[in-house]
């Protein structure tokens, strides 16, 4: 299977490019504005886009992949859902929204469709725990931030020194 994966952030998408081949994927990359042209040109199964893709926005590339390649897999993928950007994917042709940060055999599922197995396990081995949500959510605020305790405190509605006692604890 055919995967373009399109993100800015250069780690998450090597990461994401070496799981996929790992399991088998075809995966092809791009970390620098492009035209969507040049994405149809690959002629992918799936796609997975960023919603905040450098100066661009992932939004702009599912019509013409839809209009395109219209038995591909559109997923967007971003670290700020929301409601609207979830209608308006879905209504371009998405066949899925999702958020950072999200489990990989979830993705790979959802890239898949129903061609792929589901994963070995008990049901909810992949999902994260509440505590794991919040410890990432934490840290993606504190980076926001630039590391700024009380902005990132403030942001988040607790008191200080609460977040400073959860950053001292262990990741879960």
């Amino acid at each position: 299977m055919k995967l373009v994966l399109v993100d800015d952030d250069e780690v998450l998408l090597r990461t994401l490019a070496r799981r996929f081949e790992q399991t088998g994927f075809q995966v092809v990359t791009f970390a620098k504005p492009c035209l969507a042209e040049q994405l149809i040109a690959e002629q992918a199964d799936a796609y997975l886009l960023d919603l905040r893709f450098a100066s661009q926005s992932g939004l702009q590339f599912i019509e013409p992949l839809r209009n395109a390649l219209p038995a591909c897999r559109i997923v967007l993928l971003t670290g700020y859902g929301s409601i609207a950007n979830a209608v308006q994917a879905v209504k371009l042709g998405a066949d899925d929204y999702l958020t950072k940060p999200l489990d990989f055999q979830q993705l790979q599922q959802v890239l898949c469709g129903k061609s792929c197995e589901a994963p070995a396990g008990k049901p909810g081995d992949s999902l994260l725990s509440t505590e794991q949500l919040e410890w990432e959510h934490i840290q993606r605020v504190l980076a926001e931030h630039h590391g700024n305790i009380s902005q990132t405190a403030r942001s988040l509605g607790m008191h200080r020194r609460t977040l400073q006692r959860k950053l001292q604890k262990r990741r879960p």
